[in-house]
């Protein structure tokens, strides 16, 4: 039956954007005993959450240790604790490994990166091990035979990031969260310096309606930008479409394999998704011959059997970047009105501080860990 619109609706809190950050944030406000509802422009997670390769891997994606690879860090140290939580909640398992990453040079530019990587890992008193490409062959023989060496590293992680959205979302329900897909918000109403509440239409029924909150969090995603221009507010938020594909393989893959931006990531009952694109094409999600052949490519490069793995699908996302790649978290110019978007390539990875950290600023008023480098207003003129 299409949900009844027909009169206006009060929450504590309502988030805008119901993927992997703003349903994590659900959790995490319902668990407090506040009345939670996520309003969601399609299906709640059926965007950049489930399009991504659920890497948990700040370790071989950063090499400065600055301050946003610290907050990567901490979150990283969350996983363990939040994926038992989220499936104790959920009574489903999601796919999470902590077997490590095996990070490839085919090239020379790629030994000086792992060059990088490694003093990094060994200025931070971090374990990783340097092999040889005879070495990294034994360890993984679909290798390629002309691999120059490679760097592993432990503590990387990686997750069915489909499995646990889903099941980050189906916790928050099972704690009160109200879920309302199909619910393209449509306009702010404003007073007082206050969101006071917003208007959404509905599905293909045409349903319109109201929702009030002492509360709003913006987490969505990619829109984030186009939302709060409505209201002037200028949010330099754009989509960078990532392009997938997975295969079923009898080759044993014990860890995640990358070289460059290319990847394998192994899932359970021998797939693996390969992966990926980093395209501007505005809010065109889709899947394009150019972007498939370069994914094949790039895989061929690490796996060359890959060519002969049983194709099963192909998909894309849009990841919501920033101008700085950094996220936007912390209250907006209206004093109610809360963000946490544009985590780009980390939301997967991010969603435990962030659901933690944007939960205290509600409930106290303040976070444990400093945001200020991720402020919205950093990006005023």
């Amino acid at each position: 039956m299409p949900t009844d619109f027909s009169t206006r609706h009060w929450s504590d809190v309502v988030i805008i954007g119901g993927g992997i950050i703003g349903s994590s944030i659900a959790l995490r406000l319902a668990q407090a005993k506040l009345k939670v509802c996520v309003l969601d422009r399609g299906e709640p997670g059926a965007e950049a959450s489930s399009a991504a390769a659920g890497m948990v891997a700040p370790y071989g994606e950063r090499v400065e240790p600055d301050s946003f690879f610290e907050f990567c860090r901490a979150s990283h140290a969350m996983y363990p604790d939040f994926v038992a939580e989220v499936e104790e909640l959920a009574g489903s398992r999601v796919g999470y490994r902590r077997d490590g990453t095996l990070m490839v040079a085919l090239k020379n530019e790629e030994v000086a990166e792992l060059n990088d990587i490694e003093q990094c890992q060994a200025m931070q008193g971090l374990a990783h091990e340097r092999l040889t490409g005879e070495e990294a062959r034994k360890r993984v023989p679909a290798l390629a035979p002309d691999a120059l060496g490679a760097l592993f590293i432990p503590q990387d992680h990686w997750v069915d990031n489909q499995l646990l959205t889903a099941a980050v979302i189906s916790a928050a329900r099972r704690n009160g969260v109200t879920f309302v897909s199909q619910s393209a918000v449509r306009k702010f109403n404003l007073a007082r310096n206050r969101v006071e509440s917003v208007d959404v239409n509905g599905g293909a029924d045409g349903s319109r309606g109201t929702f009030s909150a002492d509360v709003f969090i913006l987490a969505a995603g990619c829109w984030s930008g186009e939302l709060m221009r409505s209201v002037g507010v200028s949010l330099p938020t754009k989509p960078c479409r990532g392009q997938m594909m997975e295969f079923e393989s009898s080759s044993l893959f014990p860890w995640v394999l990358r070289a460059g931006k290319h990847y394998l990531v192994p899932r359970s009952e021998g797939r693996v998704v390969i992966g990926t694109t980093s395209e501007y094409a505005g809010f065109e999600k889709a899947v394009t011959g150019d972007g498939l052949r370069s994914i094949l490519a790039g895989a061929a490069r690490i796996a060359p059997g890959v060519g002969e793995f049983k194709f099963r699908r192909a998909w894309a996302g849009l990841r919501p970047d920033t101008a700085d790649h950094l996220p936007i978290l912390g209250r907006s110019d209206w004093e109610n009105l809360i963000f946490a978007t544009g985590h780009f390539r980390n939301g997967i990875l991010l969603a435990p501080v962030t659901a933690q950290l944007i939960s205290e600023l509600v409930l106290t008023g303040s976070t444990s860990k400093p945001i200020e480098a991720y402020r919205p207003t950093r990006f005023a003129p």
